[in-house]
Protein backbone atom coordinates (compact mmCIF):
# COMPACT_ATOMS: atom_id res chain seq x y z
CA UNK A 1 0.00 0.00 0.00
CA UNK A 2 1.10 3.67 -0.89
CA UNK A 3 2.54 5.30 2.14
CA UNK A 4 0.28 8.85 2.77
CA UNK A 5 3.35 10.25 3.25
CA UNK A 6 6.19 9.69 0.30
CA UNK A 7 9.80 10.20 1.19
CA UNK A 8 10.24 12.67 -1.53
CA UNK A 9 7.52 14.82 0.09
CA UNK A 10 8.93 14.47 3.94
CA UNK A 11 12.16 15.84 2.53
CA UNK A 12 10.50 19.34 1.93
CA UNK A 13 8.53 18.81 5.08
CA UNK A 14 11.34 17.70 7.20
CA UNK A 15 13.63 20.86 7.20
CA UNK A 16 10.60 23.08 7.79
CA UNK A 17 9.40 21.84 11.32
CA UNK A 18 10.45 22.12 14.65
CA UNK A 19 12.66 20.00 16.73
CA UNK A 20 10.77 17.23 18.41
CA UNK A 21 9.51 17.55 21.60
CA UNK A 22 11.58 15.86 24.06
CA UNK A 23 10.72 15.19 28.04
CA UNK A 24 11.37 17.64 30.47
CA UNK A 25 14.52 17.49 32.97
CA UNK A 26 12.31 15.96 35.53
CA UNK A 27 12.11 12.88 33.22
CA UNK A 28 8.31 12.01 32.21
CA UNK A 29 6.99 10.25 29.81
CA UNK A 30 9.34 9.53 26.73
CA UNK A 31 8.27 10.76 23.42
CA UNK A 32 7.10 8.62 21.11
CA UNK A 33 5.35 9.80 18.24
CA UNK A 34 7.83 11.54 15.77
CA UNK A 35 6.99 14.33 13.85
CA UNK A 36 6.39 11.96 10.46
CA UNK A 37 4.62 9.87 12.74
CA UNK A 38 2.24 13.56 13.73
CA UNK A 39 2.22 14.51 10.05
CA UNK A 40 1.02 11.54 8.72
CA UNK A 41 -2.22 11.63 11.24
CA UNK A 42 -2.83 15.70 10.28
CA UNK A 43 -2.77 14.26 6.67
CA UNK A 44 -5.11 12.14 6.84
CA UNK A 45 -7.68 14.26 8.88
CA UNK A 46 -7.24 16.55 6.16
CA UNK A 47 -8.45 13.53 3.34
CA UNK A 48 -10.85 11.82 5.85
CA UNK A 49 -12.42 14.83 7.67
CA UNK A 50 -11.93 12.14 10.22
CA UNK A 51 -12.48 13.69 14.16
CA UNK A 52 -9.02 13.64 15.83
CA UNK A 53 -9.93 11.87 18.73
CA UNK A 54 -10.52 9.32 16.34
CA UNK A 55 -7.50 8.91 14.66
CA UNK A 56 -6.97 4.37 14.02
CA UNK A 57 -4.62 3.08 16.02
CA UNK A 58 -3.64 1.48 13.24
CA UNK A 59 -2.44 4.46 11.47
CA UNK A 60 0.71 4.47 13.83
CA UNK A 61 0.52 7.90 14.59
CA UNK A 62 -0.04 8.99 18.22
CA UNK A 63 -3.15 9.93 19.51
CA UNK A 64 -5.27 12.43 18.17
CA UNK A 65 -4.33 14.85 20.79
CA UNK A 66 -1.18 14.66 20.18
CA UNK A 67 -1.56 15.36 16.41
CA UNK A 68 -3.72 18.07 16.84
CA UNK A 69 -0.64 20.37 18.80
CA UNK A 70 1.14 19.33 16.53
CA UNK A 71 -0.61 21.06 13.94
CA UNK A 72 -1.98 23.49 16.17
CA UNK A 73 1.79 24.79 16.77
CA UNK A 74 3.18 23.89 13.59
CA UNK A 75 0.26 26.21 12.00
CA UNK A 76 0.82 29.07 14.55
CA UNK A 77 4.58 28.66 13.17
CA UNK A 78 3.42 28.95 9.47
CA UNK A 79 4.76 26.14 8.56
CA UNK A 80 2.40 25.26 5.93
CA UNK A 81 2.62 29.03 4.31
CA UNK A 82 5.94 27.98 4.18
CA UNK A 83 5.64 24.98 2.70
CA UNK A 84 3.20 26.43 0.01
CA UNK A 85 6.02 28.93 -0.77
CA UNK A 86 8.29 26.75 -1.20
CA UNK A 87 7.16 24.63 -3.65
CA UNK A 88 6.02 27.57 -5.65
CA UNK A 89 9.86 28.46 -6.11
CA UNK A 90 10.73 25.42 -7.11
CA UNK A 91 8.07 25.34 -9.84
CA UNK A 92 8.89 28.85 -10.61
CA UNK A 93 12.48 27.81 -10.90
CA UNK A 94 11.79 25.09 -13.38
CA UNK A 95 10.10 27.24 -15.25
CA UNK A 96 6.54 25.70 -14.80
CA UNK A 97 4.44 28.92 -13.20
CA UNK A 98 2.55 30.31 -16.24
CA UNK A 99 2.16 34.57 -15.74
CA UNK A 100 0.65 35.39 -19.09
CA UNK A 101 -2.78 34.83 -17.15
CA UNK A 102 -4.21 33.79 -14.08
CA UNK A 103 -8.01 33.02 -12.86
CA UNK A 104 -9.27 34.12 -9.36
CA UNK A 105 -12.90 33.03 -8.15
CA UNK A 106 -14.21 32.56 -4.71
CA UNK A 107 -15.88 28.97 -3.06
CA UNK A 108 -18.38 29.09 -0.53
CA UNK A 109 -18.36 26.20 2.09
CA UNK A 110 -20.81 25.64 5.50
CA UNK A 111 -19.37 26.37 8.54
CA UNK A 112 -20.40 23.90 11.73
CA UNK A 113 -19.12 26.16 14.96
CA UNK A 114 -19.20 30.36 15.14
CA UNK A 115 -15.90 32.32 14.93
CA UNK A 116 -14.28 34.75 13.03
CA UNK A 117 -14.46 34.71 8.93
CA UNK A 118 -18.23 33.54 9.22
CA UNK A 119 -21.20 34.85 8.26
CA UNK A 120 -24.83 34.62 6.88
CA UNK A 121 -24.71 32.63 3.04
CA UNK A 122 -27.04 34.71 0.99
CA UNK A 123 -27.34 31.47 -1.12
CA UNK A 124 -27.68 29.00 1.49
CA UNK A 125 -31.36 30.13 3.07
CA UNK A 126 -28.66 32.68 5.60
CA UNK A 127 -26.70 29.23 6.96
CA UNK A 128 -23.39 29.80 8.68
CA UNK A 129 -20.66 30.06 6.17
CA UNK A 130 -17.48 31.31 4.93
CA UNK A 131 -15.83 31.97 1.50
CA UNK A 132 -12.51 30.84 -0.27
CA UNK A 133 -11.27 33.29 -2.56
CA UNK A 134 -8.27 31.65 -4.65
CA UNK A 135 -6.25 32.87 -7.55
CA UNK A 136 -4.43 30.27 -9.74
CA UNK A 137 -2.39 30.82 -12.65
CA UNK A 138 -2.56 30.06 -16.71
CA UNK A 139 -2.24 26.01 -15.32
CA UNK A 140 -4.05 26.49 -12.07
CA UNK A 141 -0.92 26.34 -9.90
CA UNK A 142 -2.51 27.96 -6.74
CA UNK A 143 -1.06 31.44 -5.96
CA UNK A 144 -2.98 32.69 -3.22
CA UNK A 145 -6.00 31.72 -0.86
CA UNK A 146 -8.04 33.66 1.54
CA UNK A 147 -11.05 33.62 3.96
CA UNK A 148 -13.80 35.56 4.79
CA UNK A 149 -17.61 35.76 5.77
CA UNK A 150 -19.89 34.04 3.13
CA UNK A 151 -21.95 37.52 3.13
CA UNK A 152 -18.56 39.28 1.71
CA UNK A 153 -19.09 40.53 -1.65
CA UNK A 154 -16.44 39.17 -3.70
CA UNK A 155 -15.57 42.31 -5.63
CA UNK A 156 -13.97 43.80 -1.74
CA UNK A 157 -11.32 41.23 -1.46
CA UNK A 158 -10.14 41.81 -5.19
CA UNK A 159 -7.17 44.06 -4.44
CA UNK A 160 -5.64 41.50 -1.48
CA UNK A 161 -5.68 38.45 -3.52
CA UNK A 162 -3.55 40.52 -6.08
CA UNK A 163 -1.14 41.49 -3.43
CA UNK A 164 -1.33 37.98 -1.70
CA UNK A 165 0.49 36.79 -4.51
CA UNK A 166 3.93 35.67 -3.71
CA UNK A 167 6.92 37.62 -5.43
CA UNK A 168 8.70 33.90 -7.24
CA UNK A 169 11.90 34.14 -8.65
CA UNK A 170 12.64 32.54 -11.63
CA UNK A 171 15.62 31.66 -14.27
CA UNK A 172 17.45 34.37 -16.23
CA UNK A 173 17.39 37.81 -15.55
CA UNK A 174 15.10 39.69 -14.02
CA UNK A 175 13.55 40.56 -10.77
CA UNK A 176 11.46 38.08 -8.92
CA UNK A 177 7.76 38.38 -10.61
CA UNK A 178 4.67 38.29 -9.01
CA UNK A 179 2.27 40.34 -11.41
CA UNK A 180 0.41 38.00 -14.31
CA UNK A 181 -0.65 39.30 -17.53
CA UNK A 182 -4.20 38.90 -17.33
CA UNK A 183 -6.86 38.09 -14.60
CA UNK A 184 -9.52 36.25 -15.60
CA UNK A 185 -12.81 36.35 -13.16
CA UNK A 186 -16.30 36.18 -13.48
CA UNK A 187 -19.57 38.14 -13.67
CA UNK A 188 -19.43 38.20 -10.34
CA UNK A 189 -16.05 40.63 -10.28
CA UNK A 190 -17.86 43.00 -12.94
CA UNK A 191 -17.07 46.63 -11.11
CA UNK A 192 -14.94 49.07 -11.60
CA UNK A 193 -13.03 48.49 -8.14
CA UNK A 194 -12.28 45.31 -9.48
CA UNK A 195 -11.15 45.95 -13.11
CA UNK A 196 -9.35 49.22 -11.46
CA UNK A 197 -7.77 46.96 -8.89
CA UNK A 198 -5.73 45.15 -11.63
CA UNK A 199 -4.81 47.87 -13.86
CA UNK A 200 -3.35 49.82 -11.07
CA UNK A 201 -0.93 46.55 -10.85
CA UNK A 202 -0.41 46.65 -14.24
CA UNK A 203 -2.83 43.47 -14.84
CA UNK A 204 -5.04 43.19 -17.73
CA UNK A 205 -8.48 42.68 -16.67
CA UNK A 206 -10.41 39.82 -18.75
CA UNK A 207 -13.95 40.02 -16.60
CA UNK A 208 -17.12 39.00 -17.97
CA UNK A 209 -19.68 41.64 -18.29
CA UNK A 210 -23.20 41.43 -17.58
CA UNK A 211 -25.40 41.29 -20.16
CA UNK A 212 -22.75 41.43 -22.68
CA UNK A 213 -20.07 38.95 -22.67
CA UNK A 214 -20.72 35.34 -22.65
CA UNK A 215 -19.60 33.67 -19.66
CA UNK A 216 -18.61 30.52 -21.64
CA UNK A 217 -16.49 32.65 -24.29
CA UNK A 218 -14.14 34.06 -21.49
CA UNK A 219 -14.96 31.02 -19.38
CA UNK A 220 -12.44 28.58 -20.91
CA UNK A 221 -9.50 30.86 -19.10
CA UNK A 222 -11.68 29.95 -16.08
CA UNK A 223 -11.98 26.80 -15.75
CA UNK A 224 -8.46 25.82 -13.72
CA UNK A 225 -10.08 27.74 -10.86
CA UNK A 226 -12.66 25.57 -10.87
CA UNK A 227 -10.93 22.37 -11.13
CA UNK A 228 -8.56 23.37 -7.84
CA UNK A 229 -11.56 23.82 -5.65
CA UNK A 230 -12.52 20.34 -6.87
CA UNK A 231 -9.41 19.14 -5.97
CA UNK A 232 -9.40 20.98 -2.60
CA UNK A 233 -12.64 19.66 -1.64
CA UNK A 234 -11.25 16.37 -2.26
CA UNK A 235 -9.68 16.99 0.83
CA UNK A 236 -12.62 16.10 2.89
CA UNK A 237 -11.84 18.59 5.71
CA UNK A 238 -12.67 21.45 3.00
CA UNK A 239 -15.59 20.33 2.42
CA UNK A 240 -17.01 22.03 5.45
CA UNK A 241 -15.82 24.26 7.80
CA UNK A 242 -15.86 22.45 11.58
CA UNK A 243 -12.94 24.76 12.80
CA UNK A 244 -13.80 27.54 15.26
CA UNK A 245 -10.85 29.08 14.72
CA UNK A 246 -9.94 30.57 11.54
CA UNK A 247 -6.04 30.19 11.74
CA UNK A 248 -6.88 26.02 11.49
CA UNK A 249 -9.21 25.95 8.56
CA UNK A 250 -6.65 28.54 6.86
CA UNK A 251 -3.61 26.03 8.21
CA UNK A 252 -5.65 23.12 6.00
CA UNK A 253 -6.42 25.24 3.23
CA UNK A 254 -2.58 26.33 3.18
CA UNK A 255 -1.58 22.32 3.38
CA UNK A 256 -4.13 21.57 1.12
CA UNK A 257 -2.79 23.66 -1.90
CA UNK A 258 0.75 22.91 -1.07
CA UNK A 259 -0.13 19.54 -1.78
CA UNK A 260 -1.85 20.77 -5.45
CA UNK A 261 1.69 22.44 -5.84
CA UNK A 262 3.50 19.18 -4.86
CA UNK A 263 1.33 17.09 -7.38
CA UNK A 264 2.56 19.27 -10.07
CA UNK A 265 5.83 19.32 -8.80
CA UNK A 266 6.45 15.35 -8.84
CA UNK A 267 5.50 15.05 -12.65
CA UNK A 268 8.47 16.74 -13.47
Amino acid sequence: MKPLVSDALWEKVAPLLPPEPKPGKKGGRKVTVSNRQAFTGILFVLRTALAWQMLPLEMNCGSGSTCWRRFNAWTKRGVWKRLHKLLLRELSWAGEIDWSRAALDSSTVAAKKRGNYIGPNPTDKGRAGCKRPLVVDATGIPLAVRLSAANVNDCQRVAQMLDAIPALPHRGPGRPRRRPGKMHADKGYDFKKCRHACRVRGITPRIARRGIESSERLGRYRWVVERDFAWLNALRRLRTRYDRFARHYIGFLDLGRALICWNYLSKL
